[in-house]
């Protein structure tokens, strides 16, 4: 992924006024830090005295308190696999936002903020969000990290591991941060941010200060649109100065094919880093012969929208939609985790629904037993439809 904005010292320039440079890579991928070429780059400084935040967090109470319940991060409960990364250098308009949403089959959109600024005195990728809504968009180890969601809601940038090992980056010391403004900012902790060569991340406040330019990209969500079809209704919005990265082909260049074990699996060791590896991994160590692409469709039906994480009309919770009844007979504990099954933990609950669907006959041999299956997951035509429908949409496109 290439340069988000140019921004090489700190200016008054309205973000429209900014030089635009093309976002690349994927969902998944590693970031790569924005340095001169052909060398390493030395330790970035912290700020004299370790400082905190910039000064227009001290504020009065009232205000600080609205900033901080704006802040405060969600828990993460919802599973949302990007299949496009769309971006407009001069930042996308309301209308152009509404229209991407309206493209047939798109579930989920969600547009930040993004810009290249100076950390002490080298270039980094920084892009600004809402880490309540964003969180749900990350590789999926990052979006488990609660602390990871603290610092960023708590004012603090946080940054990709190349980034965080290039700059020297210390948790807890404070960095300057130049864009239309210059913040001394406290560095909160590391992990995938799952686009190529964005560096850094930052909350829409500190957005705001620093000046990164306004809804500048947009990941887009639509499980059951071609990606042939997706580009050309994205490309109609964004008209010729747009760009547009397919990520499911990118996601699916990260991993390594997935292999059918002789016999069950014994659950990895480790947690999966990705949703795909999820999905893969659930339907591999939890229900040998069951597709992956079974699972991703059911969690797209049941909690892609972000409308149905639960309490559902029937008391349904979770990424995957259990029945507090249901969960108490087939929750499990996924990938070796300790302590109570969580029907809200995506680890737990992806798992949790392979082997149920396992025990409902979904391997047992033949269409008729998946549909089955699927049926007794939730108890409509219309739904063993949808997701054989999406299903079979995921295979072609990975």
């Amino acid at each position: 992924m290439g340069r988000l904005i140019r921004r090489a010292r700190p200016s008054s320039a309205t973000p429209s006024a900014l030089r635009p440079a093309l976002i690349r890579g994927a969902a998944g991928c590693g970031a790569v830090l924005l340095l001169a070429a052909g060398g390493g780059a030395t330790q970035l400084p912290a700020s004299p005295g370790g400082g905190g935040a910039s000064s227009s967090h001290s504020v009065a109470t009232t205000a600080a308190a609205a900033i901080a319940q704006a802040r405060a991060p969600a828990s993460f409960q919802q599973i949302i696999l990007p299949d496009l990364l769309v971006v407009a250098p001069s930042g996308l308009t309301g209308q152009e936002i509404t229209r991407l949403g309206k493209i047939a089959g798109v579930r989920n959109l969600i547009a930040f903020d993004g810009a290249e600024i100076k950390a002490g005195s080298h270039q980094v990728s920084v892009i600004g969000v809402n880490p309540s809504t964003f969180r749900s968009w990350v590789p999926l180890q990052t979006a488990s990290d609660q602390a990871f969601w603290n610092s960023l809601s708590g004012g603090q940038f946080v940054a990709s591991p190349a980034a965080t090992s290039s700059l020297g980056l210390r948790q807890g010391a404070s960095y300057q941060l130049t864009g239309a403004t210059r913040r001394a900012v406290k560095f909160g902790t590391s992990a995938s941010l799952g686009i190529g060569e964005v560096d850094m991340l930052v909350d829409a406040q500190l957005s705001r200060e620093l000046g990164l330019v306004h809804s500048v990209a947009a990941l887009i969500s639509a499980p059951g649109v071609s990606t042939q079809a997706l580009t050309a209704g994205a490309s109609a919005v964004l008209g010729p100065s747009g760009k547009i990265v397919n990520l499911r082909q990118q996601q699916l260049s990260n991993q390594a094919t997935p292999t059918t074990p002789a016999a069950p699996a014994t659950p990895s060791s480790g947690l999966p880093t990705t949703y795909l590896q999820l999905f893969q991994e659930s339907a591999a160590d939890y229900c040998h012969g069951l597709s992956w692409t079974v699972l991703a469709a059911i969690g797209q039906i049941e909690s892609g929208d972000g409308a149905n994480d639960g309490p559902s009309s029937a008391g349904a919770l979770g990424p995957m939609q259990f029945e507090p009844s249901t969960w108490a007979e087939w929750g499990i504990d996924g990938f070796g985790q300790a302590g109570p099954p969580n029907i809200m933990n995506p680890y737990d609950a992806v798992p949790s629904a392979a082997r149920m669907l396992c025990a409902d006959g979904a391997t047992a041999g033949g269409s008729n037993s998946l549909a089955s299956a699927i049926f007794d997951y939730n108890h409509a035509t219309w739904y063993v439809n949808e997701v054989l429908s999406l299903a079979a949409e995921y295979a072609r496109d990975y």
